[in-house]
Formats: C-alpha cells, sequence, structure tokens
C-alpha cells in the first residue's frame, strides 16, 4: 500500500490528472479551474457573473460547536471572497460519523446557520446523513457562490509585472490557532500560557472576508487590487508561488518583510514546522498597482488588519526569487505543507 502525504494533490497531478478531463466545455465559463485560482467564474446573465468555489466542510468538534462551525463557514466563505464579489449562496453537504446524537447535530448546524446569515450566505441546497466510515474532522464539502458584475471581480490569473505584492496578518495564522485550539495544555506547557492564549486569540482572524471585502470597497483592477488569493495549504510561501503562477509573472519577494508574529514563530518552533510553508488561511496575499500599493496597506491598517508590502510581480522569464538577507535565492513551492504530518503527529501522541 502506497501512502501519499495529506493535503492537496501536487501541481502535477492536479495539471495530469484533473485538469485534462473537465466535462463538457461551456462557453458560459469565464474562468475555470487552474493552479493557485480560487473561484471558477460563469456568466449567468448579460453582465452578471457568478463565483464559485469548493472546499470540504472543516469541523472540529473539541473547539466547542459555535466556534468549529465559524471556521468550517470561514474557510468555505474565504475562497470566493477572494473574487471581490458579494457573498449570496452556499451549498452544504455533511456527511457524518454515526455517532453524532441529533442534539449535537442540532447545535452544530445552529451554529452554522448563524455564521452564514452573519456574512450574508444563504444556504440554498445540501444533504444531511450519517454513514460508516464518516469522522471529524472531514465531513462534507460546500460550495460557495457569489454573485456580481462581470467588470468587478479579479482572480489571480489577473495580477500583472510590476504590480506590489501585499500579505495581511503574516505567516502560519492557521497553523499556530489551530494548534493553540487543539492542544491547549501541551502547547502551554512549552511555549507558557501567555504565548499559548495569543496564539489561541488568532482563532478569530482565520478568515479572509473582512479584508477581501475591503479590497472591493477600495477598488479593484486598474482601480487599485489586481488578484487576490487565500494562502492555505503551502502557507504564505506556497500562496505567493501560486499566485505567481496564476498569473504567469515572475516574483520578488523579501523574506524579511513576510511578518511572523512572536506566538507564530514560538509555536511553530515548538511542533517542528516552518511558519512560511505552513497553512495560514486567514493571510491574504494580493496584487496592488504599485501607486496604489501603500494606500491599500494603509487602508487595511486603518481597519485593524495589519498588511506589509513584501515584494513584486516581474516579468516571467525573471523567475521567482527570494531574498534573505540581501542574498537571492530560487523560490521554490513547498512539496509538501508541514501542518498536516505534525498536527496528526500530535493529535496520536495525545491519544
Amino acid at each position: 500500500m502506497i501512502d501519499h502525504p495529506a493535503g492537496k494533490v501536487t501541481a502535477s497531478v492536479f495539471a495530469e490528472v484533473i485538469l485534462r478531463q473537465l466535462g463538457r466545455a461551456d462557453g458560459a465559463v469565464q474562468v475555470g479551474p487552474r493552479h493557485g485560482v480560487d473561484v471558477g467564474v460563469v456568466a449567468v446573465a448579460p453582465g452578471t457573473v457568478m463565483a464559485l468555489s469548493s472546499d470540504p466542510v472543516f469541523i472540529v468538534p473539541a473547539f466547542g460547536w459555535e466556534r468549529a462551525a465559524w471556521f468550517a463557514v470561514h474557510i468555505l466563505a474565504s475562497d470566493t471572497a477572494t473574487s471581490g464579489l458579494p457573498l449570496r449562496w452556499m451549498a452544504v453537504d455533511l456527511n457524518l460519523p454515526v455517532d453524532l446524537t441529533d442534539r449535537d447535530l442540532a447545535q452544530l448546524w445552529g451554529a452554522f446557520h448563524r455564521a452564514c446569515a452573519a456574512l450574508g450566505l444563504a444556504v440554498v441546497t445540501g444533504h444531511t446523513g450519517r454513514y460508516q466510515g464518516c469522522q471529524w474532522p472531514m465531513v462534507g464539502g460546500a460550495v460557495c457562490m457569489a454573485l456580481g458584475d462581470e467588470a468587478a471581480y479579479v482572480t489571480p490569473a489577473m495580477a500583472r509585472a510590476g504590480d506590489r505584492v501585499v500579505i495581511t496578518k503574516g505567516a502560519a495564522i492557521e497553523a499556530t490557532a489551530l494548534f493553540a485550539a487543539t492542544f491547549p495544555a501541551r502547547l502551554s506547557a512549552q511555549v507558557g500560557p501567555a504565548t499559548t492564549a495569543a496564539a489561541d486569540a488568532l482563532f478569530a482572524s482565520m478568515t479572509v472576508v473582512p479584508e477581501a471585502r475591503l479590497a472591493a470597497a477600495f477598488g479593484l483592477r486598474e482601480l487599485g487590487v489586481t488578484a487576490m488569493h487565500d494562502a492555505t495549504e503551502g502557507g504564505v510561501l506556497g500562496g505567493l508561488v501560486e499566485l505567481a503562477t496564476a498569473s504567469g509573472t515572475g516574483l520578488v519577494v523579501h523574506r524579511e518583510r513576510i511578518p511572523v508574529r512572536d506566538e507564530v514563530r514560538q509555536v511553530c518552533a515548538a511542533v517542528g514546522i516552518d511558519p512560511y510553508a505552513s497553512i495560514s488561511e486567514g493571510t491574504l496575499v494580493a496584487a496592488v498597482r504599485p501607486d496604489r500599493a501603500d494606500a491599500f496597506v494603509a487602508r487595511l491598517e486603518r481597519s485593524g488588519i495589519p498588511a506589509a508590502v513584501v515584494g513584486e510581480l516581474t516579468a516571467p522569464e525573471a523567475g521567482l526569487v527570494m531574498e534573505i538577507g540581501g542574498r537571492e535565492q530560487a523560490l521554490e513551492p513547498p512539496a509538501v505543507d508541514p501542518f498536516w504530518a505534525a498536527f496528526d503527529r500530535w493529535s496520536r501522541e495525545a491519544s
């Protein structure tokens, strides 16, 4: 039996297996599956498009139903929000463990409903059932949809050479928060209660919906933000590479400019993962026209969202480059996100 690393399939598998087989060709598809692009976009009426994204429904009961459902909804909504279009609908498939009680299901779904309502999302269809072999945290899947003007969305493919690259919040936001929320006692014993509390407080930052909405209000395309991408698996470095790959540009990133919070650095060291390559739901990677980048960062900061210009997109022949301590080296995408193996190891050691 061959064991493959947990997480997304590799870019080569995605290109060779998935992208070659996409069903019937349809002229209404404006943006189809593409490496590094979070959403698909289809024309649904003259001048109107729908952006869609899909993801697993990721629910961790240990967080408590309210917190677990909030996180699940924001994972689903964040990718769609990077289109810049207003969130509108969600379709949800729940494939739940057989030992989940009706009472717990009611609490879970009530929290899910509240999180959707707070984002302006209506659940329009789905499926709910209990099945043998279904286990937390991957308990189904969902599609999130947004609707708006055909000239009012962005994708990572729209970024251009010369654009500045802005990231919000910093590296490994999700990895840090999930370790703190799942293993508070063990983590506290290693990094201290104060650092663990600060790491746990990052839980509410695991969403890019606020900054994506702010970007839409700030101005998209020629008005400012040309592309948005959610730095999930592969972390900040993976997100940066995906943005450059999707847009067909080169990239220069200055690693020292990528914020790494003190609690993030300590937690990642304690669990043995690279903060720059670890899953970071809540970190938005945005391409911004060069004359608007500083103003966009200032707008984010005024709204309480830390942000920094960390590099710029270049001509494709310049390649992908990361500067560390004044020295340049090739920027390679993380082969595997280290979070999953570390999280699995801590989970097994706790059982």
